[in-house]
């Protein structure tokens, strides 16, 4: 049904070696506009504000969580399950599974009010784009795509491959991320993981004798969310450009003038739909528009932008420190004073749990738990299993409270 290379077509990549592609329609989606647009976003958008070498791209992971895909074809048993479809389906859902995020992501998602995933679907199904073009050339591929990505149910197996808890997506994001910003606690043993997977009944199970490798994992990806992902100083530079979007679209909706090339940076804040204005969207373009209104005439715009080319980061309190309390109410209510104040001052928290438990009622538990099979066919949740994430599940849960701010306000 899928016609092949005449030659494999190979990527290099630091991390994997060689990362090979077979299908003549695998090379056309990363040739399509909107994938290569991912080598115009940053992975880790601010945490580079920290991790100077966290340069990486979408467009590296995009074709890492790919090559993690091809390797669960290739290695995990049981897999053969599935069909030359399901497997063409399974490659491009982990190829396209990025393409909705915008640039500087997060902060970006916080303003639109939506979320990468629903914009990948979009970008997936709308008739205007490349990638659409692309896999319409096969009957119901989008559709079955975009249904992988929005958890539509239809190939269960292979979303609970592309989005749970042990993923292709974050097999190579921890890793990838561990590589290029030197935390070698995201270092996970990835052969190892794939070794000890198994489809039955197209349910992936983990073997028992694995589970150490799965415990590995589980704890690097929470270490890995708050030294590097949740990391106050990339935190702070997140909050600045999200200052940044909300004055841009206070002043839009005040119709005051702002004079800077940000038509379809608009055109999104006003219709997400608005794909082809979505896809215009990258690191480059708000670093441009950012860097013309260092001379805006609005004060707030003015200063934000400067203090984000600048690196003038908002300062941080973290609560957990039992900070002088006089100083957070001064804080607060200076800003409250402030009619700038909103985009100076923020109250922030993060959280995030070794494991996440999932009620025995809930219908999304059959892709997103792990699930070990014993040596005598019993089959239990990781959390049952192991003692480790037994007492995870609760002890590991883990908030961090902070207050963000321009030094100024304290004064």
């Amino acid at each position: 049904m899928f016609e092949k290379l005449a030659r494999t077509k190979v990527f290099r990549d630091p991390i994997y070696g060689y990362i090979e592609v077979n299908y003549k329609i695998i090379l056309e989606l990363i040739d399509s506009k909107e994938v290569q647009r991912l080598r115009r976003i940053r992975q880790l958008s601010g945490v580079s504000m920290v991790f100077h070498t966290a340069e990486h791209t979408r467009f590296t992971h995009a074709l890492g969580a790919y090559h993690m895909a091809n390797l669960v074809l290739h290695h995990v048993e049981g897999i053969e399950c599935l069909s030359e479809y399901e497997r063409v389906v399974f490659l491009c859902a982990a190829l396209l599974h990025d393409i909705g995020h915008g640039p500087y992501s997060h902060a970006f998602e916080n303003v639109l009010l939506t979320s990468h995933e629903v914009m990948t679907e979009k970008i997936i199904l709308s008739e205007k784009t490349d990638v659409h073009r692309i896999l319409a050339q096969v009957e119901h591929l989008a559709e079955d795509v975009a249904g992988i990505i929005s958890h539509k149910g239809k190939y269960p197996l292979i979303e609970s491959f592309v989005s749970s808890q042990l993923d292709v997506d974050r097999m190579d994001y921890l890793t990838r991320d561990a590589y290029f910003t030197g935390a070698t606690y995201g270092t996970i043993d990835m052969h190892r993981l794939l070794r000890s997977m198994k489809v039955v009944d197209h349910k992936v199970l983990c073997r028992a004798s694995g589970v150490h490798t799965i415990e590995s994992y589980l704890m690097s990806r929470y270490h890995m969310y708050f030294q590097v992902y949740y990391h106050p100083v990339a935190r702070a530079h997140e909050l600045l450009l999200e200052s940044i979007y909300e004055r841009i679209k206070d002043l839009t909706e005040a119709n005051v003038f702002i004079d800077a090339s940000i038509d379809s940076f608009l055109n999104v804040i006003k219709n997400s739909d608005d794909v082809l204005s979505y896809i215009e969207l990258d690191d480059a373009y708000v670093n441009g528009f950012i860097k013309q209104l260092m001379k805006d005439k609005d004060p707030v715009l003015h200063r934000l932008a400067n203090a984000f080319n600048h690196r003038q980061l908002f300062k941080h309190i973290d609560l957990a420190n039992n900070p002088d309390q006089q100083m957070l109410i001064h804080l607060k209510e200076t800003a409250a004073k402030n009619p700038y104040g909103k985009y100076y001052y923020f109250e922030n928290s993060v959280s995030a749990v070794a494991y996440l438990q999932h009620k025995k009622n809930d219908t999304t538990e059959d892709i997103t738990s792990i699930k070990v099979l014993l040596p005598n066919g019993e089959i239990k949740t990781i959390d049952e299993y192991s003692p480790i994430m037994h007492s995870l599940v609760s002890s590991s849960y883990k908030r961090v409270e902070r207050i963000f701010y321009f030094e100024d306000l304290y004064v």
